[in-house]
């Protein structure tokens, strides 16, 4: 009686599943043991399936592998992963204890690399991998045979220099061994200072790389230098070059009337920005008008970059090589020179503009009745700051708009109280906000949450974006056309990291669903709004989104999952984004009626804007973690409350309330017992004791050390700092050590060794050596 029930709640999960679904669950479990060959018995059973229904599905979903050539038959009813050879090829990622993993991309499972098979590669460069015959549940390894393309050209690191010889000291996570500089090669470079090198040679891994100084960036800490090494570690440049420069000045300010004369012109009707305070680049307006009594034209009115930028140029070359914009702390770098994005295309107010427009005949309750697209000739009458907006949101007196930004509130609430209802994902993470000085010092840090003028700025947003994709992406009836058109895409969460979410909050007494695909939207949501307001809900909230997939450019659309739209793309930030320049290059050929462009060369510049696009990102963080170290500098020795963010093999990171800096509390620390990392229950356990420390939990912390360069902050704890002892929750049994599953999980930080399983005495000396996984 007990099998007979959860085999059929079982076959009733599966019976909701289809082939296409199934089957690539069963292509993830053979890229995972590419050399294994699978009986389609042992694959019903992987899969749970035991009934002759389930078997059926079975060989519906090896039908398709088949066809697709993703899977051969080895043997009749035996299955095995089809792969070229022995080789694949992807990116390298480095780890701190000097193995990596190879990224192939897609499905593939990421291939382990010990260091001593690393070759000639260095972190980030496209390699070719000898792929090694698996052992058992083991792990897929390789050996890399072949650099394809160095990912990149120069170096970032500090100098260490002796009488006879120096080093450049790299970062062993980003880049790998530390390159020899011989002293003919320092180019005044001395000790201590951080320079950018180039690669001379190497050919042999036992010895080091040998570069050559190229460029001084300064001391190490200072802050110019701290900010120009990140710029050069993520390859972004400090200016443009002359010529695209020159090409940009020689654009007139003044509007072409021949060019007004062809556009739709809108400049007598009420329009608006609202930005941040400190923003220059205006590459959106709205405006609003009544046309009867239930409806209103809301105008979503943005900066025509292409019309400037023309196929060809120089300004179109390097907008095409940078394809975005980067916001660090202190600074931007544009994709486009200054005098384009915060003069010529900025819609800044009381100047006429061209922009490129999405017209919506639209109720308060969100409900469109038409709609319309084409270039226009604006004038924006007003320019509001996101904290001026939310102030007349709440019924401030405002002359020029009145109730009408009250209104468009509303309709901005509606459209997103129907997002939420499609199964929209309701992510609202507070963003760490710096205040700096005139000399660019952190004077305050804060957590910044969306407020109600952000949203509504949000919502227009998207629905232009929505509706931009729609009407060149289907047809009248409704269907997927065939027209080149470039989506931004978002698949549907892993099923392996969603298990291990799920397995991770049941215990802190939430559910969350793992099948289905609107019981997992609806699951999801709830656990967002159940933890909203509480001390732990940035942190569940981040765990959450590490399930997601990256939302990337595509030709293919898929839709995207977060916002549940089906057609999606990036229109309405031309000025920051080179696919919203392609979308409105791809939109006006529709309109004109053109034929539909070739779609492999647009598949290319999408996997080109979404890589530069995930190095923006990057670089945006690693600027971050830089203003938050300096920031925290100033309160050496002082105590705040925090927050467990993180838990890894040596120690536990500790995010400080309302300011959103993030340290870590090393196991060194914990000196009254052995501390054992329960990996999958996110937390370490004192050994004798039984104390918990667990994500999530509250602890008071001092401020212990912090480097700049390296740009880490380490806490002590506050209570041995002032009393010699500390407190943890306590677990009434000895722990035991659980054996993790073998699947990643999504909870582990980039920051991770992902370690099973770790013993350290109280003084943090390690006893037992653990096996590795990724990091």
């Amino acid at each position: 009686m007990s099998k007979k029930g959860p085999k059929k709640k079982k076959n009733k999960a599966h019976r909701s599943m289809d082939a296409s679904s199934l089957a690539q669950r069963i292509l993830r479990l053979l890229q995972k043991r590419p050399f294994t060959q699978f009986p389609l018995t042992d694959l019903a059973l992987e899969m749970g399936m035991y009934e002759r229904t389930g078997k059926i599905l079975i060989k519906a979903s090896l039908d398709i592998l088949k066809s697709s050539e993703k899977i051969k038959e080895v043997n009749p009813e035996t299955f095995q992963y089809k792969i070229d050879e022995i080789h694949t090829q992807g990116l390298l990622q480095l780890t701190s204890s000097g193995s990596g993993y190879v990224v192939p991309g897609g499905e593939e499972e990421d291939i382990f690399i010990r260091e001593n098979n690393l070759g000639l590669a260095l972190g980030g460069d496209q390699v070719k991998v000898l792929l090694h015959p698996q052992k058992g549940h083991r792990k897929l390894e390789g050996q890399i045979i072949e650099i394809i393309k160095r990912s990149r050209d120069k170096f970032v690191g500090e100098l260490k220099v002796s009488e006879n010889h120096a080093f450049l000291i790299t970062d062993k996570r980003k880049i790998g061994p530390d390159f020899y500089i011989p002293n003919n090669k320092l180019n005044g470079g001395k000790d201590g200072q951080i320079v950018v090198a180039s690669l001379l040679s190497w050919d042999n891994p036992e010895k080091n790389p040998q570069g050559k100084v190229e460029e001084i960036l300064g001391n190490k800490g200072d802050h110019d230098t701290e900010i120009h090494a990140i710029l050069n570690d993520y390859g972004l440049p400090y200016s443009f070059e002359p010529e695209v420069e020159n090409e940009a000045n020689n654009i007139s300010l003044e509007l072409d009337p021949k060019e007004i004369s062809k556009r739709r012109d809108l400049r007598k009707i009420k329009t608006f920005t609202i930005d941040p305070f400190d923003a220059k680049d205006f590459d959106d307006a709205l405006s609003i008008q009544k046309i009867d009594n239930e409806f209103y034209e809301i105008g979503i009115h943005i900066a025509d970059v292409t019309h400037y930028v023309r196929p060809g140029s120089k300004l179109e070359e390097e907008a095409q090589k940078r394809a975005t914009s980067v916001y660090l702390v202190d600074r931007v770098v544009p994709m486009l020179p200054e005098i384009l994005s915060n003069k010529v295309c900025s819609l800044r107010p009381n100047e006429d503009k061209f922009t490129f427009s999405a017209l919506f005949q639209i109720n308060s309750k969100g409900n469109i009745r038409d709609r319309w697209f084409g270039r226009t000739v604006i004038h924006s009458n007003k320019r509001f700051t996101y904290e001026e907006a939310e102030m007349l949101i709440r019924g401030e007196k405002d002359d020029f708009i009145g109730e009408e930004i009250q209104l468009m509130d509303l309709i901005a609430k509606n459209l997103r109280k129907k997002r939420m209802a499609d199964g929209a994902i309701a992510f609202d993470r507070a963003e760490v906000k710096f205040r700096l000085d005139s000399n660019n010092e952190p004077i305050g840090a804060s957590l910044k949450v969306a407020k109600d003028s952000n949203k509504l700025i949000e919502e227009f947003m998207l629905l232009a974006n929505q509706h931009v994709a729609n009407i060149i992406g289907r047809e009248i009836n409704g269907k997927q056309n065939l027209k080149t058109m470039i989506y931004r895409v978002h698949d549907h969460p892993d099923p392996e990291k969603l298990d291990s979410l799920s397995e991770f909050v049941r215990p802190l007494g939430y559910n969350l669903a793992t099948q289905g695909t609107e019981a997992i939207r609806k699951s999801i949501n709830s656990l967002l709004q159940t933890v909203k307001g509480t001390p732990e809900a940035n942190m569940l909230e981040t765990l959450t989104v590490r399930t997601m997939a990256k939302a990337i450019y595509s030709t293919q659309n898929i839709g995207h999952y977060g916002l549940a739209f089906k057609d999606y793309t990036h229109f309405t930030s031309p000025i920051r984004r080179y696919p919203d320049m392609m979308v409105h290059r791809l939109l006006q050929d529709f309109l004109n009626g053109q034929k539909s462009h070739n779609k492999e060369e647009y598949n290319i510049l999408c996997d080109y804007c979404s890589n530069r696009e995930q190095n923006a990102n990057e670089a945006e963080r690693a600027s971050i973690k830089f203003m938050q170290a300096k920031y925290m500098d100033k309160y050496l020795g002082e105590e705040f409350e925090g927050i467990i963010s993180g838990v890894t093999d040596w120690g536990v990171f500790v995010e400080i309330e309302k300011m959103g800096c993030e340290g870590l509390l090393r196991l060194a620390e914990f000196r009254d017992d052995y501390y054992i990392l329960e990996k999958e229950h996110y937390r370490i356990v004192g050994e004798r004791s039984g104390k918990i420390y667990s994500l999530g939990d509250t602890i008071r912390i001092f401020v212990k050390a912090v480097d700049l360069s390296k740009k880490t902050i380490d806490f002590g704890f506050a209570r041995e700092k002032n009393q010699g002892q500390f407190f943890g929750k306590f677990h009434e049994s000895k722990p035991f050590e659980i054996k993790p599953k073998r699947e990643n999980s999504p909870l582990n930080s980039e920051r991770s060794t992902g370690r099973i399983t770790s013993k350290f005495k109280a003084k943090g000396e390690k006893t037992k050596k653990s096996k590795k996984k990724r990091r």
